[in-house]
């Protein structure tokens, strides 16, 4: 009996940006659908548009009205929307935000309803997606409310790097007064989680950087680490964590520290994704942990400045589909050795 096929949902973000066209070179590649059956959420006549502006001709996707007309064999596509709409690559214009919107919605629909199996999402513009039904600033926040419980975890992945930030979308004069002793416990708990169900690492190590330079050389460049950062690392230890910090950041990067832990815990956005996206740049995966279901992304954005030079790498965006469908077993199987330890140790003694 062959194992089911994962089926991966798909939101095709900016329409003017390169989203399209990661997508369509990630599943150019007929192993792709050895791994997964993809399902785009969005138009066949704009992604036709991309596919044209790519000089692409050996590739076309599957047409469906809904899930139960997938073809396991292609890359399927459903129409969110049916106008013609005006693509200006490269352009940042405030119409089409609510394309990416419609893409998004009927795709984290799906996934409520288990029609698809995960969410992987192609690039949003964060300005020109705002509207009532979406006062967010990124997919993060969205999915947190439509499936979390207000402790999802921006977690950026790649073979060497995990970084996930205490803080995410926020600006950079908010982030002392977002960080609370509470608040770093729970990221903390997300993190540990994820790696234990998503990751299968045992026992986790965690790294936790400071807020200020030198991580606040004792209280000398701020006492946030003295009254914030270190109780969560000790609260955290008590509960059985292997949780170590909080290091400065610049060093921990710089001498490769990193590489002795599981995951880095940084405290806002900058901070983690900066050094991130240097070492691991075009292979990096944004995952956000800490809800019932399974989403990931590129951890690049729009790229308007490309959009249309068919010169985009599908690196991430390939990563990002595989890092899905990775994650989506490893946590059935996690469920399923939790849910009935014994029968799991008497089938490895059986063997």
């Amino acid at each position: 009996m062959t194992e089911e096929k994962i089926i991966v949902g798909i939101s095709q973000g900016d329409i003017n940006g390169i989203g399209l066209e990661v997508i369509i070179k990630t599943f150019l590649d007929p192993q792709m659908l050895e791994v997964c059956t993809p399902v785009i959420f969005g138009s066949n006549k704009t992604a036709s548009f991309h596919r044209k502006a790519l000089n692409i001709e050996d590739f076309s996707f599957n047409l469906i009205k809904d899930i139960s007309e997938i073809n396991h064999k292609r890359a399927n596509i459903i129409n969110v929307y049916e106008e013609d709409v005006i693509i200006e690559l490269g352009a940042q214009t405030e119409a089409v935000g609510k394309y990416a919107l419609k893409s998004l919605e009927a795709a984290a629909y799906a996934l409520s309803q288990n029609q698809i199996d995960v969410l992987v999402t192609a690039p949003i513009n964060k300005e020109n997606i705002q509207s009532p039904d979406f006062k967010f600033p990124g997919h993060t926040e969205y999915l947190d409310e439509k499936f979390g419980t207000g402790n999802s975890l921006m977690f950026l992945v790649s073979d060497n790097l995990r970084v996930a930030v205490a803080t995410g979308h926020i600006p950079v004069t908010r982030v002392a007064h977002e960080l609370t002793t509470e608040k770093i416990i729970k990221k903390i708990q997300a993190l540990n989680n994820s790696l234990i169900q998503d990751f299968s690492v045992r026992k986790p190590k965690i790294a936790v950087l400071g807020l200020n330079p030198h991580a606040g050389d004792n209280g000398v460049i701020g006492n946030e680490e003295q009254q914030i950062i270190i109780p969560a690392i000790n609260k955290t230890k008590e509960e059985g964590m292997l949780v170590y910090g909080p290091y400065p950041a610049d060093g921990f990067f710089g001498n490769g520290t990193y590489k002795n832990f599981d995951a880095v815990l940084a405290m806002y956005h900058d901070q983690g994704l900066i050094p991130f996206k240097t070492i691991a740049f075009n292979s990096g995966v944004n995952f956000t942990a800490g809800l019932p279901i399974v989403r990931t992304s590129p951890d690049h954005g729009t790229a308007y400045d490309i959009a249309g030079k068919n010169v985009a790498s599908e690196e991430s965006f390939r990563r990002a589909v595989y890092m899905a469908v990775d994650i989506y077993k490893t946590r059935k199987q996690y469920e399923e050795i939790t849910a009935n330890p014994l029968n799991i140790s008497l089938k490895k003694r059986d063997r």
